[in-house]
């Protein structure tokens, strides 16, 4: 074993292929953002009276997962604090909180406290009424004449959790301060988000709108080409490898964050092979590991109610000892296990529409059928590897403290 370890160790301390990691990971924010000028200029355009202190529209980006959005968003919002520091103004503060993660937005109550974290303030993780976490935020922001831009990113996830009051309560609040404004950028995945608001809520947000297209195959090579230069040392790609991360990451609806993933894992394999180079057989195996861990994750960051729909299917093919179920065998195993755990049982339509989200993220393979007499119903098949089950079925149990 020690012999084994140590082929291990001396692959990693040996000769790196990488030249910096960093540069294909997540958090790293690029000095450009290629093929996204327009989106940046209009970001840009609506956000820029601030520098003249003037409250702006409330702005909503939308698009799929790795099209630019929170990069452009970011990027504008940055340049706009550096030209009023610039200027000698400090009357503009940019509040960022990303609504996917649990423990900070997944409550009214903990977004605000995020927000009072980040303006320098302090609040208990709970305890207090939320009215009184509302009125410390108000306290913190209202002292002087400022503008407050608060960012919520994936904003569509707090609202799945939650409800769209929030949203309404924050945009009210302008009519309670005196000196203070807030505008909203929201970041959406979802094209619909707001069409799927509550109306009154929809008349106090939608001001301004942006879409952002998904990147193509040639775009997305641009991206990859200019992260990889500086992500690898010299000669370590086989020819065609770029172009076939381009290719997966162009399936999966342009999405660059995924091209960047695939080739960084394919490097990491790479690597554990003890390859010198990264091959076009490492993008393969990168594409089939990150699928599996993109399964994990949705699985583990989808609302209580999505979570509770899939353990009911995952319960209904490990009793059944088969993998075919229909809408109505899922639904009644929900309210059982809705009525086991204390939760509120979502109507059988709403549970049909979750069903057909999960169709569409891949966790399961519906197909209509006839049922003659009866109608039709959708017949479900569940995609999840067996290789993951046991690692998701733990993962939803902690989540639903079943």
């Amino acid at each position: 074993m020690t012999v084994v370890l140590g082929k291990i160790f001396d692959s990693v301390t040996g000769k790196n292929i990488f030249k910096d990691k960093g540069v294909l990971q997540t958090n790293y924010t690029p000095e450009t953002i290629p093929h996204r000028d327009e989106q940046i200029e209009s970001i840009a355009a609506i956000l820029a009276p601030v520098l003249r202190g003037e409250r702006v529209s409330n702005l909503f980006c939308y698009g799929k997962t790795g099209t630019g959005k929170t990069l452009s968003v970011l990027y504008v919002c940055n340049e706009l604090h550096n030209r009023a520091i610039k200027e000698g103004n400090d009357f503009l503060k940019v509040l960022y909180v990303n609504c996917k993660l649990k423990k900070v937005a997944d409550t009214e109550y903990r977004i605000l406290a995020e927000l009072v974290s980040r303006l320098g303030g302090n609040v208990p993780i709970t305890g207090l009424p939320t009215d009184s976490v509302y009125n410390k935020f108000i306290e913190l922001i209202d002292t002087k004449k400022q503008l407050i831009l608060i960012i919520l990113d994936e904003v569509d996830q707090a609202v799945k959790k939650m409800s769209d009051g929030f949203l309404y309560t924050l945009t009210r609040l302008n009519s309670e301060l005196k000196n203070a404004q807030i505008s909203i950028v929201g970041i959406s995945n979802s094209l619909t988000f707001m069409d799927e608001l509550d109306p009154r809520v929809r008349s106090s947000l939608g001001e301004e709108e942006l879409v952002f297209p998904p990147y193509n195959a040639l775009q997305l090579q641009d991206i990859l080409r200019e992260r990889s230069s500086s992500a690898f040392r010299a000669d370590i790609l086989e020819e065609g490898a770029l172009a076939k991360c381009a290719a997966f990451a162009a399936r999966e609806h342009g999405d660059a964050r995924r091209a960047l993933d695939l080739l960084r894992v394919a490097g990491e394999l790479s690597e554990r092979d003890g390859s010198t180079r990264v091959l076009l057989r490492h993008i393969d195996e990168a594409n089939k590991k990150i699928e599996k861990d993109k399964m994990l994750d949705v699985i583990e960051n989808e609302p209580k109610q999505f979570q509770l729909v899939l353990f009911s299917i995952i319960n209904l093919v490990e009793g059944e000892r088969e993998n075919k179920l229909f809408t109505g065998d899922i639904y009644n195993m929900y309210q059982s296990i809705c009525e086991r755990t204390g939760n509120e049982a979502l109507t059988q339509r709403r549970v049909s529409d979750i069903i057909a989200e999960f169709d569409m993220l891949g966790l399961i393979n519906a197909q209509v059928v006839s049922k003659g007499r009866q109608g039709r119903t959708r017949e479900i098949k569940l995609m999840i590897p067996k290789t993951i089950l046991p690692r998701a079925k733990e993962i939803l149990l902690n989540s639903l403290n079943i």
